[in-house]
């Protein structure tokens, strides 16, 4: 194999004990013909995170640390970056895990594209019920709709990718990541490297391994802010409100909206003993949660024994990430 061009491998890190030796192993054991160099973006933890990161650095020369004393994501991820020289940067979580080539891959695609920007599957994969009950929605058309990254699809131009393999000369061009994002950070840079005439591609051959959320609370906090920074993209570059993805971000807002009307003329009908308003009222909140127990239905021998969360699952998933559209986030 020839000698592919150096990387730089960029991690922001807040509290993550239970999952950061795994994603810095992950990337340690890739085989690559190139230079690797880990620079992780150290945020305020309180647990053990960086004392198991400065075993890990004492451990391998290639790991490296810059404070990121805000803690938050794209400012941890623009520390690293600039503390790199490489001509490719690859995002990694602390709650990811790279799949075995997945460096060569990256790149190779990169070169054979022309692209700016290459990423694959976000492949949950849970350890407890709750956790596996969530990885089964992340990855099903039934959970989540039907993103690429998410569920698969066929190589080509995306309008957004998983973590990804960016070309530094891209990052650059653009400025980098937006520091107000607290979320969908990814998907507004992704968005602004498309507009300066780049490329973001898919591909199916790349995949990494994430961890879900642990607990419903946690669960419910990430979707709320899923929906609110989704929101504020679509607020601040309206162009996107045209793209293929926009119905799909539409239909849980609109779907709680309705929900919580029908609830309210279903309670309205019962009092007033109206029959009409009454049925019509809860025909959409009945409607919706029996379609969510099918939708737990089809998905169970995929779920397993984990079926039982999925209907708290999907609800949670969905209307946490509806309300936060409608509630949408602050600057």
């Amino acid at each position: 194999m020839s000698t592919l061009p150096d990387i730089a491998v960029i991690m922001p890190v807040l509290n993550e004990e239970n999952y950061i030796q795994s994603a810095v192993s992950a990337i340690l054991a890739q085989s690559y013909s190139g230079g690797i160099r880990v620079i992780l973006a150290l945020g305020p933890s309180t647990d053990r995170t960086n004392e198991i990161v400065s075993k890990l650095q004492g451990n391998d020369s290639r790991i490296s640390v810059v404070e990121n004393p805000t803690g938050r994501t794209p400012d941890g991820l623009n520390a690293a970056i600039a503390a790199t020289t490489e001509p490719i940067i690859v995002r990694v979580d602390a709650h990811s895990e790279l799949s075995d080539n997945y460096l060569t891959t990256a790149v190779e695609t990169l070169i054979r594209t022309g692209a700016d920007n290459v990423g694959g599957l976000m492949a949950a994969q849970g350890v407890t019920l709750f956790e596996r009950a969530v990885a089964t929605a992340m990855t099903s058309k039934l959970g989540v709709g039907s993103a690429a990254f998410h569920v698969g699809g066929s190589e080509g131009p995306a309008e957004t990718v998983y973590l990804g393999v960016f070309k530094r000369s891209a990052l650059e061009r653009v400025g980098g990541y937006d520091p107000s994002y607290t979320r969908a950070q990814d998907w507004e840079m992704n968005y602004r490297i498309r507009k300066s005439g780049g490329t973001v591609w898919f591909t199916p051959n790349l995949k990494v391994i994430y961890r879900p959320r642990p607990s419903l609370r946690k669960l419910a906090k990430q979707y709320f802010q899923y929906g609110q920074w989704r929101r504020r993209v679509m607020d601040e570059h309206p162009d996107t409100r045209q793209s293929r993805s926009a119905l799909r971000y539409f239909a849980p807002p609109v779907t709680l909206v309705a929900i919580l009307i029908g609830t309210l003329l279903g309670l309205i009908g019962t009092i007033t003993q109206t029959s009409q308003l009454l049925f019509w009222g809860f025909a959409m909140p009945v409607g919706y949660f029996a379609a969510v127990l099918l939708a737990s239905l089809m998905l169970g021998p995929k779920a397993k024994a984990a079926t039982c969360y999925l209907p708290v699952v999907l609800v949670v998933m969905q209307l946490c990430w509806g309300a936060g559209f409608i509630r949408k986030a602050k600057v």
